[in-house]
């Protein structure tokens, strides 16, 4: 005999599997995006504050992240850190909530008809966050140092979570280049005071569900 199941039952389950998971408060002020298969599982991040938000990289795009990022005060900037933070949804991040695109002046033109700003060695987004060029994985890496939690370091694909619980500077094959990322490694380190917490980009299960480094 056939088994009968229960359609309501199997429509829970399958909402079960469907519903992205929600964005995780890290920090006061931070949250972190479950990895985006769109920029090859690099998680982005957002931060809340009085000046405008910030969000870090491409983070999952789909309604739930629109109502997400509504709920918290919308958008005011959107910055890439390196160029496989660029999901093919950028446009339409930027459209939803009109806001200003910011890219390293070695990958903006990645970034074409979206009207994006460019920027050099150093710029200062608001009074408490600043953007600093760190190439080596990709021409245009950058990080992101916020003042906030006694500082915070989002450094993208720059530097990246290690087995031991640390960040580093990781060889891979699509760094650009390898001696340059090294310098910009340590140079980075002695730019941003106070540094309590780094927020990689990429290879977040290292960090076992915190979301962050204790420096």
């Amino acid at each position: 005999m056939t088994p009968i199941h229960n359609s309501t039952e199997k429509n829970q389950q399958t909402e079960k599997i469907s519903t992205p998971k929600a964005p995780k408060l890290i920090l006061e002020n931070i949250w972190a995006f479950p990895p985006n298969r769109d920029i090859l599982g690099g998680t982005s991040y957002l931060i809340t504050s009085t000046t405008g938000n910030i969000l870090i990289d491409s983070p999952p795009w789909h309604p739930e992240t629109i109502d997400f990022c509504n709920q918290q005060g919308g958008v005011k900037y959107l910055f890439i850190t390196n160029r496989d933070g660029i999901s093919k949804h950028i446009g339409k991040i930027k459209q939803e909530f009109d806001c200003q695109l910011i890219s390293q002046e070695q990958e903006v033109y990645l970034l074409p008809h979206l009207d994006a700003l460019s920027f050099g060695d150093e710029y200062e987004l608001s009074p408490d966050c600043k953007l600093i060029w760190t190439s080596g994985y990709s021409p245009g890496s950058s990080c992101l140092y916020y003042q906030g939690n006694e500082g915070v370091l989002f450094t993208g694909r720059h530097l990246l979570p290690t087995k031991d619980g640390k960040v580093a500077p990781l060889k891979l094959k699509k760094t650009f280049h390898w001696r340059r990322q090294q310098l910009n490694a340590k140079t980075i380190m002695e730019k941003v005071q106070p540094l309590t917490y780094i927020c990689p980009g990429a290879s977040t299960g290292y960090l076992r569900g915190r979301g962050y480094v204790i420096v």
